[in-house]
């Protein structure tokens, strides 16, 4: 703490959110509150769903598992923020900044690296099945996760580290209803071009690396789909990716709409485009898995069927 005092004499930041208008706030408290809760309960279902039912307990959904609960704590570390903001004041402490601001990128860059984790477990299944056992053995899965989830928290330390070096002694307002890089360094008085070098080199490598690695492994998968003679064996093999296609097109493409661009040029236009990877993203994928995955709608229906009271004898 003594440290954030000594680089920067604003104490705390201000928050626009998504409108400035009184009239507006509690709408938009009910929404996103509704769609916290809805987020929540999806992921907590898929978790359950999976630890609950034995023929779950494959590579796929334990990447899903660990995906699921990633996503509750990457929207748990903005939403709830958001509706404080929403019905009381919006400031939030320089400390406090930094810190959901670390969150937010370690927990979304492990969303992208269990995306391309989860694209490699979906390769190796079409494309290497004799070996699928062992390849995707339960130690190196758990590798996986374990790199997956560690790389982003030492990328996101590198950023907030190197923005607690900044001094911001003018404005203090945030236009944007969360503490993100780009709009943080837009509000500094001190150079930047260390941070902006660092986002454009390093950050750059740890979004795009995992998109590239879906890419390959997708397009491997396309080439060993095509080969298959028979149009039923194409379906089944296209409908084991069609949910994971889905849910990397939505994350990605809001993600590279805001990010894969200077620094300067961040406007409010940007804010759906957030909204869409860090709410919407988290609560649509546990619809998006369990609606298009007949394995995963019969273990939810397993685990809803186990809580109802049984019927008392006659």
């Amino acid at each position: 703490m003594e440290r954030l005092n000594q680089t920067s004499s604003v104490s705390e930041f201000i928050l626009l959110g998504l409108s400035s208008r009184p009239e507006d706030q509690k709408p938009l408290f009910s929404l996103f509150l509704i769609m916290y809760l809805v987020t929540i309960t999806g992921n907590l279902l898929i978790i359950l769903a999976i630890r609950s039912d034995p023929q779950l307990h494959t590579p796929m959904y334990f990447f899903l598992s660990v995906l699921s609960f990633t996503d509750i704590c990457f929207t748990t570390t903005i939403v709830p923020r958001m509706l404080v903001n929403f019905l009381s004041h919006k400031t939030i402490s320089y400390a406090g900044c930094l810190t959901q601001m670390y969150f937010i990128y370690a927990l979304g860059n492990t969303d992208s690296c269990l995306l391309a984790v989860m694209a490699y477990d979906r390769y190796v299944a079409i494309c290497d099945p004799f070996h699928y056992v062992t390849t995707m053995s339960h130690r190196r899965c758990v590798l996986m996760v374990a790199f997956s989830c560690s790389l982003p928290h030492f990328h996101s330390l590198l950023h907030t580290l190197l923005l607690n070096e900044l001094t911001f002694c003018d404005s203090n307002i945030i236009h944007n209803f969360l503490c993100d890089l780009s709009p943080l360094i837009k509000l500094s008085c001190s150079p930047t071009f260390v941070n902006e070098i660092v986002i454009l080199i390093e950050g750059s490598f740890i979004l795009v690396t995992p998109f590239l690695c879906i890419t390959f492994s997708y397009i491997q998968i396309l080439i060993a789909v095509l080969k298959i003679p028979s149009a039923a064996g194409k379906r089944k093999a296209f409908s084991t990716c069609g949910s994971h296609l889905t849910v990397v097109t939505l994350f990605y493409g809001s993600i590279f709409y805001v990010y894969l661009q200077p620094v300067s040029t961040y406007t409010v236009k940007d804010h759906m485009a957030t909204i869409v990877y860090t709410v919407l993203s988290s609560m649509l994928n546990p619809f998006i898995y369990s609606l298009r995955n007949k394995d995963l709608k019969q273990g939810l229906r397993k685990l809803v069927g186990r809580r109802k009271p049984q019927a008392a004898p006659s």
